[in-house]
């Protein structure tokens, strides 16, 4: 069994943001809805990234109404908050993995994709959820990049009509291989839709590492504005696969701590949907690592007036 990964113990730095810390349901697929949160519950997490599937909370489901109210009061009484996700592989195709999208040639196709978006708004709203996530979806083969960023654009609006009327925050993940990939690729789909106030941001960290640019926390200090959502878990340059926390290149300390600087005040939620197989366990694993990473990093300490200031050894300037 490979041995939990450990940080030294280092106290919070004074006037940091405390982080919230959530783990993803589609890591916990085996296991009944009620069984995932009461786990999470005893293992001390502040809430649940609830990615609306089959086995789960159904977004399909005919009495959808009342398994929300059901699934509101187990929330409330496990004292755990919530975003809703919406990266189920199969619920509407159970041939075609995360089909259709908003960018499929058949308008039909793409409007099945916007129902379920509009349905998890109104999900969330009932859950008191902090936002909803979504992402664009892969450019169908034969179609131009023009045309696909039409069809996002278009797609998105009446879900961003719904997210304005329920007062729920929609925030759209960079995914790798996805139309939109990138942070930059989010801002070019902000100024197209005009900069609406409900249109956010999911930024998932290990994705930053996989293809950003910048360094995951310089990711979290730009996207910061925006940040709506944030998904977390391990992962190598250049490898788009989900890893648990030490398994991969990323330097945890200084992302949490630009990300409790930022003032976010979202779930921090644990992405390993590959994981299910062992969710209790990475789970358990998950949120004492994030704990102790989250104290490690201690800030640059102001210098006295007329003096240099400096940056301790370890931290990031």
């Amino acid at each position: 069994m490979t041995p939990e990964p450990r940080v030294p113990e280092i106290p919070r730095a004074p006037g940091a943001n405390p982080l919230r810390f959530g783990y993803g349901t589609n890591g916990l697929a085996d296991l009944r809805l009620d069984d995932a949160l009461a786990l999470l519950a005893d293992l001390g997490y502040d809430g649940v990234g609830l990615t609306l599937d089959h086995m789960h909370l159904d977004p399909l489901a005919s009495d959808l109404t009342a398994r929300t109210r059901r699934v509101a009061r187990r929330l409330d009484a496990l004292g755990l908050d919530v975003t809703v996700e919406t990266g189920a592989r199969y619920v509407l195709d159970p041939r075609r993995k995360h089909g259709p999208s908003l960018l499929d040639a058949d308008p039909a196709d793409r409007a099945r994709r916007v129902d379920l978006l509009i349905r998890a708004v109104r999900v969330a709203a009932d859950l008191g959820a902090n936002a909803v996530h979504c992402f664009s979806g892969i450019t169908p083969a034969g179609t131009d990049t023009d045309t696909a960023w039409k069809r996002l654009a278009e797609s998105l609006e009446p879900v961003l009509d719904a997210a304005t009327a329920n007062g729920v925050p929609l925030a759209v993940e960079p995914e790798p291989g996805h139309l939109l990939a990138t942070l930059a690729d989010f801002h070019r789909l902000r100024q197209t839709l005009g900069d609406p106030e409900h249109l956010g941001l999911t930024l998932d960290i290990g994705h930053c590492q996989c293809l950003e640019p910048l360094p995951p926390a310089d990711c979290v200090r730009a996207a910061a504005p925006w940040l709506r959502h944030v998904q977390i878990e391990d992962m190598r340059r250049g490898i788009h696969e989900h890893l648990p926390f030490g398994d991969g290149d990323i330097d945890f300390p200084p992302v949490l701590a630009a990300l409790a600087a930022s003032g976010y005040k979202g779930l921090t939620v644990v992405e390993l949907p590959r994981h299910s197989h062992a969710g209790p366990h990475q789970a358990e694993l998950s949120l004492p690592f994030l704990h102790t990473a989250a104290r490690q990093h201690t800030p640059p300490v102001a210098p006295p007036h007329g003096e240099p200031s400096a940056t301790p050894a370890g931290s990031t300037p």
